[in-house]
């Protein structure tokens, strides 16, 4: 294992310590105050300097996340609600959006509510709010490594209709500084169903400033709205807040390694030596990457979100013909890593490889 650069085995680190914990480990929890309150908490020391928070009642995600006391996300005003205060009418999503490291959106729709064959859908869906089943820690020594590994069940099932089920797997070697969500949807119904699935991950300051910059291996990028498209060349860099500024959003369409996967990363080389936040998802389940951007004060957010198809509603989806959708028993796997790049080397060598790979894509396809 690694401690801040030098290697150890499980014998000489238990010869060090009392509790495992003071290196590495978790820590779980039920918050107690306003709307938060009993809602369960992991905190996640993953060494290193790298710590996150994992929400069992919130479908998993990940709310706060930090490295060696930095913090690296956006944190909504509203804070970690506890589900039972979601209604999944119209906008009432965004009363609970804790923003953070992960909010997962899905699974029956993205972007605007909209009623599609009779039935109503919220904002972004309601996966977000759906509390784990068979939650478990798995985490354990395998040799010289110790596994941090949580896992558990979120449905989204309605009686005569759709019946989705997410299993999720969130996994960190100890001392590496990254971690991995790996996560399967199977229809577990007897009809065809839309499946849409979102990863909001949200940089904030100190990480994100006008220092910033965003790194993607993207072969194209598309712009959602006219505002969008009017700062196009913009949609990389970062201004300091201000009073007004409308949210700009933007489609990435990824090349991937070889692999199968694509990068995209926030790199920050005024921060210390230089940080960054980076992500690597897998193109056959995630082809594109939709970024939000708001520069407005207090709502001063990055948003790098791998996502299985354009985000707009159902009903938009659906009249475009790019609606996705799960045969009865299908099953879809995503794979998303999220990690730590420390120093200039790191964002360099983070921003080198994301360059070549656009560049091989563009080679190939010129």
């Amino acid at each position: 294992m690694d401690i801040f650069g030098k290697k150890y085995t499980r014998e000489q680190i238990e010869n060090y310590v009392g509790r495992f914990r003071q290196v590495a480990g978790s820590r779980k929890y039920r918050l107690s105050e306003g709307k938060a309150e009993g809602v369960r908490g992991v905190d996640v020391n993953a060494g290193n300097g790298f710590h996150y928070t994992v929400l069992p009642d919130r479908c998993m995600d990940i709310s706060l996340c930090s490295y060696k006391g930095i913090n690296l996300v956006y944190q909504g005003e509203t804070g970690e609600v506890h589900p039972s205060y979601y209604t999944g009418i119209g906008n009432d999503w965004m009363k609970g959006f804790f923003a953070g490291l992960v909010t997962t959106c899905g699974l029956q729709n993205l972007g605007a509510p909209c009623t599609d064959e009779g039935e109503s859908y919220g904002l972004h869906g309601d996966i977000a709010y759906v509390p784990a089943e068979n939650f478990n820690d798995l985490s354990r020594w395998e040799n010289d490594d110790y596994i941090l590994e949580f896992e558990g069940v979120m449905q989204e099932s309605v009686f005569f209709g759709s019946k989705l089920i997410l299993r999720r797997n969130i996994k960190s070697v100890a001392g590496e500084r990254k971690l991995v969500i790996t996560d399967r949807v199977e229809n577990a119904g007897m009809k065809e169903t839309p499946f849409l699935i979102l990863y909001h991950i949200n940089a904030g300051f100190p990480l994100l400033d006008e220092n910033a910059r965003l790194v993607l291996s993207s072969k194209s990028v598309w712009g959602y709205d006219e505002q969008s498209v009017k700062n196009m060349d913009k949609h990389r860099i970062f201004d300091p807040p201000q009073e007004f500024f409308p949210e700009e959003n933007f489609l990435h369409t990824m090349a991937a390694d070889e692999d199968g996967r694509c990068y995209a990363g926030v790199l920050n080389p005024s921060l210390g030596q230089g940080l960054g936040l980076y992500i690597s998802a897998n193109v056959d389940a995630l082809p594109f990457i939709s970024q939000w951007k708001s520069a407005a004060n207090k709502e001063y957010v990055l948003a790098i979100e791998p996502v299985n198809t354009k985000v707009a509603n159902r009903v938009q989806l659906k009249k475009e013909g790019i609606l996705p959708y799960l045969k009865p028993g299908e099953t879809k796997e995503m794979r998303v890593e999220i990690g730590i790049l420390d120093g200039a080397d790191q964002l360099s060598a983070f921003e080198q490889k994301s360059i070549v790979y656009w560049s091989e894509y563009n080679g190939r396809n010129s």
